[in-house]
Protein backbone atom coordinates (compact mmCIF):
# COMPACT_ATOMS: atom_id res chain seq x y z
CA UNK A 1 0.00 0.00 0.00
CA UNK A 2 1.52 3.25 -1.27
CA UNK A 3 1.80 6.11 1.41
CA UNK A 4 1.71 9.67 0.90
CA UNK A 5 4.01 12.40 1.21
CA UNK A 6 3.64 16.11 1.79
CA UNK A 7 7.00 17.77 1.24
CA UNK A 8 6.36 22.11 1.25
CA UNK A 9 2.94 22.02 -0.73
CA UNK A 10 3.97 19.07 -3.03
CA UNK A 11 1.92 16.11 -2.15
CA UNK A 12 3.35 12.70 -3.81
CA UNK A 13 1.13 9.60 -4.11
CA UNK A 14 4.22 7.52 -2.32
CA UNK A 15 7.92 8.07 -1.58
CA UNK A 16 8.46 6.55 -4.49
CA UNK A 17 6.69 9.69 -7.13
CA UNK A 18 8.49 12.39 -4.73
CA UNK A 19 11.89 10.78 -5.23
CA UNK A 20 11.69 10.82 -8.93
CA UNK A 21 9.84 14.30 -8.76
CA UNK A 22 13.54 15.52 -7.34
CA UNK A 23 15.63 13.05 -9.41
CA UNK A 24 14.18 15.12 -12.57
CA UNK A 25 14.96 18.02 -11.08
CA UNK A 26 18.43 17.08 -10.83
CA UNK A 27 19.11 15.53 -14.42
CA UNK A 28 17.92 18.86 -15.51
CA UNK A 29 20.91 20.68 -14.58
CA UNK A 30 24.04 20.33 -15.71
CA UNK A 31 27.04 19.96 -12.94
CA UNK A 32 27.86 23.70 -11.68
CA UNK A 33 24.21 25.11 -12.87
CA UNK A 34 22.78 27.04 -10.01
CA UNK A 35 18.70 26.38 -9.66
CA UNK A 36 16.04 28.38 -10.59
CA UNK A 37 13.64 30.33 -8.13
CA UNK A 38 10.88 27.41 -9.01
CA UNK A 39 13.49 24.73 -7.67
CA UNK A 40 15.14 26.53 -5.77
CA UNK A 41 12.14 26.25 -3.09
CA UNK A 42 11.50 22.81 -4.20
CA UNK A 43 14.81 21.62 -2.64
CA UNK A 44 14.50 24.26 0.33
CA UNK A 45 11.19 22.56 1.40
CA UNK A 46 13.35 19.54 2.14
CA UNK A 47 15.77 21.33 4.43
CA UNK A 48 12.31 22.25 6.76
CA UNK A 49 12.08 19.17 8.01
CA UNK A 50 15.97 18.17 8.47
CA UNK A 51 16.66 17.08 12.24
CA UNK A 52 19.06 20.00 12.02
CA UNK A 53 17.61 22.25 9.67
CA UNK A 54 19.19 25.60 11.62
CA UNK A 55 22.30 24.41 11.57
CA UNK A 56 21.75 23.29 8.04
CA UNK A 57 20.48 26.78 7.00
CA UNK A 58 23.33 29.27 8.79
CA UNK A 59 22.98 32.20 7.81
CA UNK A 60 20.66 31.78 5.09
CA UNK A 61 20.64 29.92 1.96
CA UNK A 62 21.91 32.24 -1.04
CA UNK A 63 21.51 29.28 -3.80
CA UNK A 64 21.35 25.30 -4.88
CA UNK A 65 23.50 24.32 -7.38
CA UNK A 66 24.39 20.85 -9.08
CA UNK A 67 27.60 19.36 -7.94
CA UNK A 68 29.31 15.85 -7.65
CA UNK A 69 29.39 14.20 -4.28
CA UNK A 70 30.84 10.52 -3.55
CA UNK A 71 30.78 7.95 -5.71
CA UNK A 72 31.22 11.19 -8.53
CA UNK A 73 27.10 11.33 -8.54
CA UNK A 74 25.50 14.48 -8.75
CA UNK A 75 23.76 16.10 -6.06
CA UNK A 76 22.02 19.43 -4.74
CA UNK A 77 24.76 21.64 -3.02
CA UNK A 78 23.83 24.51 -0.85
CA UNK A 79 25.64 27.38 -0.50
CA UNK A 80 25.41 29.70 2.00
CA UNK A 81 25.49 33.48 2.26
CA UNK A 82 28.45 33.60 4.01
CA UNK A 83 30.61 31.22 1.01
CA UNK A 84 30.03 28.08 2.86
CA UNK A 85 28.77 25.30 1.21
CA UNK A 86 27.88 21.35 1.52
CA UNK A 87 25.60 18.33 -0.25
CA UNK A 88 22.26 17.94 0.36
CA UNK A 89 20.62 14.35 -0.33
CA UNK A 90 17.26 14.54 -1.62
CA UNK A 91 16.89 10.43 -1.29
CA UNK A 92 18.35 10.77 2.72
CA UNK A 93 15.31 13.63 3.32
CA UNK A 94 12.48 11.49 1.84
CA UNK A 95 13.33 8.16 3.11
CA UNK A 96 14.01 9.06 6.52
CA UNK A 97 11.48 8.17 8.69
CA UNK A 98 9.46 11.31 10.46
CA UNK A 99 10.99 13.14 13.16
CA UNK A 100 9.42 14.68 15.95
CA UNK A 101 9.56 18.08 14.57
CA UNK A 102 7.67 16.94 11.29
CA UNK A 103 5.44 14.75 13.10
CA UNK A 104 4.13 18.12 15.36
CA UNK A 105 4.19 20.14 12.32
CA UNK A 106 2.03 17.97 10.26
CA UNK A 107 -0.59 17.65 13.61
CA UNK A 108 -0.55 21.75 13.41
CA UNK A 109 -1.25 21.44 9.72
CA UNK A 110 -4.27 19.39 10.16
CA UNK A 111 -5.09 21.68 13.27
CA UNK A 112 -5.90 24.98 10.68
CA UNK A 113 -7.46 22.54 7.54
CA UNK A 114 -10.82 24.09 8.88
CA UNK A 115 -9.36 27.62 9.07
CA UNK A 116 -7.78 27.16 5.38
CA UNK A 117 -10.96 25.97 3.61
CA UNK A 118 -13.07 28.67 5.24
CA UNK A 119 -11.00 31.11 4.45
CA UNK A 120 -10.47 29.92 0.46
CA UNK A 121 -14.28 29.14 0.09
CA UNK A 122 -15.34 32.84 1.45
CA UNK A 123 -12.82 34.05 -0.98
CA UNK A 124 -14.15 31.93 -3.81
CA UNK A 125 -17.61 33.46 -2.82
CA UNK A 126 -16.56 37.53 -2.70
CA UNK A 127 -14.72 37.50 -5.30
CA UNK A 128 -15.34 34.33 -7.90
CA UNK A 129 -16.55 35.72 -11.68
CA UNK A 130 -17.10 32.29 -13.87
CA UNK A 131 -16.11 30.35 -11.28
CA UNK A 132 -12.54 31.53 -11.48
CA UNK A 133 -10.49 33.64 -9.22
CA UNK A 134 -6.74 35.49 -9.54
CA UNK A 135 -4.01 33.61 -8.51
CA UNK A 136 -2.65 36.58 -6.10
CA UNK A 137 0.99 35.98 -7.71
CA UNK A 138 0.34 35.84 -11.72
CA UNK A 139 -2.84 37.54 -12.04
CA UNK A 140 -4.13 34.51 -14.03
CA UNK A 141 -7.78 33.18 -13.67
CA UNK A 142 -8.19 30.32 -11.93
CA UNK A 143 -10.51 27.41 -10.57
CA UNK A 144 -10.86 26.53 -6.73
CA UNK A 145 -9.25 23.33 -7.63
CA UNK A 146 -6.01 24.78 -9.06
CA UNK A 147 -5.24 26.95 -6.24
CA UNK A 148 -3.43 26.66 -3.13
CA UNK A 149 -3.33 28.73 -0.06
CA UNK A 150 0.43 30.11 0.07
CA UNK A 151 1.92 31.10 3.78
CA UNK A 152 4.00 34.35 2.51
CA UNK A 153 7.68 35.12 4.79
CA UNK A 154 8.61 35.91 6.66
CA UNK A 155 5.90 34.14 8.17
CA UNK A 156 6.27 30.54 6.82
CA UNK A 157 4.50 28.17 8.35
CA UNK A 158 7.47 26.00 9.19
CA UNK A 159 8.10 29.70 10.87
CA UNK A 160 4.79 29.64 12.84
CA UNK A 161 5.26 26.41 14.12
CA UNK A 162 9.33 27.03 15.33
CA UNK A 163 7.98 30.12 17.00
CA UNK A 164 4.95 28.54 18.42
CA UNK A 165 7.18 25.62 20.06
CA UNK A 166 10.18 28.39 21.77
CA UNK A 167 7.06 30.24 23.08
CA UNK A 168 5.23 27.04 24.34
CA UNK A 169 8.78 25.89 25.20
CA UNK A 170 7.65 22.12 24.49
CA UNK A 171 9.23 19.12 24.65
CA UNK A 172 8.34 17.35 21.17
CA UNK A 173 8.83 13.81 22.32
CA UNK A 174 6.00 14.02 24.52
CA UNK A 175 3.96 15.83 22.37
CA UNK A 176 0.57 12.76 22.25
CA UNK A 177 -0.99 12.38 18.92
CA UNK A 178 -4.48 10.62 18.30
CA UNK A 179 -5.70 9.53 14.53
CA UNK A 180 -9.26 9.62 13.29
CA UNK A 181 -10.48 6.99 11.33
CA UNK A 182 -7.22 6.01 9.66
CA UNK A 183 -7.03 9.86 9.02
CA UNK A 184 -3.40 12.20 9.65
CA UNK A 185 -2.50 12.92 12.77
CA UNK A 186 -3.73 15.26 14.89
CA UNK A 187 -2.79 16.60 18.35
CA UNK A 188 -4.27 15.08 21.16
CA UNK A 189 -4.32 18.15 23.47
CA UNK A 190 -7.89 19.88 22.73
CA UNK A 191 -6.50 22.95 24.31
CA UNK A 192 -2.97 23.02 22.51
CA UNK A 193 -4.67 22.65 19.40
CA UNK A 194 -6.58 25.60 20.09
CA UNK A 195 -3.52 27.54 21.10
CA UNK A 196 -1.58 27.00 17.86
CA UNK A 197 -4.57 27.79 15.87
CA UNK A 198 -5.03 31.14 17.45
CA UNK A 199 -1.33 31.73 17.01
CA UNK A 200 -1.38 31.14 13.56
CA UNK A 201 -4.74 33.22 12.56
CA UNK A 202 -2.30 35.90 14.45
CA UNK A 203 0.58 35.48 12.25
CA UNK A 204 -0.40 34.17 9.28
CA UNK A 205 0.06 36.37 6.27
CA UNK A 206 -1.46 34.44 3.52
CA UNK A 207 -2.73 34.58 -0.60
CA UNK A 208 -4.09 31.76 -2.89
CA UNK A 209 -1.71 31.47 -5.75
CA UNK A 210 -1.09 28.31 -8.46
CA UNK A 211 -0.62 24.93 -7.25
CA UNK A 212 2.75 24.93 -9.43
CA UNK A 213 3.84 28.00 -7.51
CA UNK A 214 6.09 27.61 -4.53
CA UNK A 215 6.44 30.60 -2.81
CA UNK A 216 7.55 30.09 0.67
CA UNK A 217 11.01 31.66 0.98
CA UNK A 218 11.97 31.45 4.73
CA UNK A 219 15.00 33.18 6.22
CA UNK A 220 15.29 34.81 2.90
CA UNK A 221 14.59 38.78 2.57
CA UNK A 222 11.10 39.93 4.04
CA UNK A 223 8.45 41.16 1.93
CA UNK A 224 6.07 43.98 2.73
CA UNK A 225 1.93 43.06 3.49
CA UNK A 226 0.29 43.64 0.72
CA UNK A 227 -3.15 44.97 -0.08
CA UNK A 228 -3.95 41.92 -1.70
CA UNK A 229 -2.59 38.96 1.33
CA UNK A 230 -5.34 37.48 2.81
CA UNK A 231 -6.02 36.81 7.34
CA UNK A 232 -8.17 34.07 8.84
CA UNK A 233 -10.80 36.16 11.08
Amino acid sequence: MRTPIEIGKNKFHSKKEALEFYKKILASYEVGEILNSTDFDNVFCLLEVHPNKKKKIGCGILQFRIGIAKFNTKSFELVRKDGTNEFLSYTKRINKPKNDFSKFAMACRQAIQKDLINLKQNYFKENAKNGKVKCQETGDFLTYEALNIDHRQPNTFSVIVDRFLEIKNLNLSKIEYLQINGGPNELADKILKTEFRNYHKEKAILRLVKKELNLSRAYQAKIGKTKKDLTIK
